[in-house]
């Protein structure tokens, strides 16, 4: 989670599964030898334009997606840093749709996972 000096954090609309359409943090993929931290940078910048620093991880979240019959057909690892905008205009970019500054107290007009909900808040409760 992306926050500035004034609170606000960055909400993305996600372009591509998982989760395509819909509000989401930033996050992606981990390429082939790279660390998390430097994916979480890469990424970032690839998705929103910015420049951030890392403060902490806030938690790790498992996104199993399930079929009408109830196999499995993906699962996803998302982990969750707290991070501290440091540089660039927000612009969607890669697989972002759009991308926006939001007041905590916007959040229930993005229709957020319930899971994102919890991270976003943990995140402020450790602050």
């Amino acid at each position: 989670m992306i926050t500035n000096r004034v609170g606000e954090l960055v909400l993305v609309r996600r372009g591509k599964p998982p989760r395509e359409g819909q509000w989401s943090i930033p996050g992606g993929r981990i390429e082939w030898g790279e660390t998390v931290q430097d994916a979480l940078l890469r990424e970032v910048m690839e998705e929103t334009g910015l420049t951030v620093r890392i403060r902490r991880l806030i938690d790790v979240v498992d996104l199993v997606m399930r079929n009408s019959s109830g196999a499995v057909i993906g699962h996803y690892a998302l982990i969750d840093f707290a991070a501290d905008h440091v540089s660039g205009e927000l612009r969607a970019g890669s697989d972002a749709a759009e991308a926006r500054w939001v007041k905590r107290d916007h959040l229930d007009h993005y229709g957020l996972w319930d899971e994102t909900r919890r991270i976003i808040e943990a995140a402020f409760a450790k602050d």
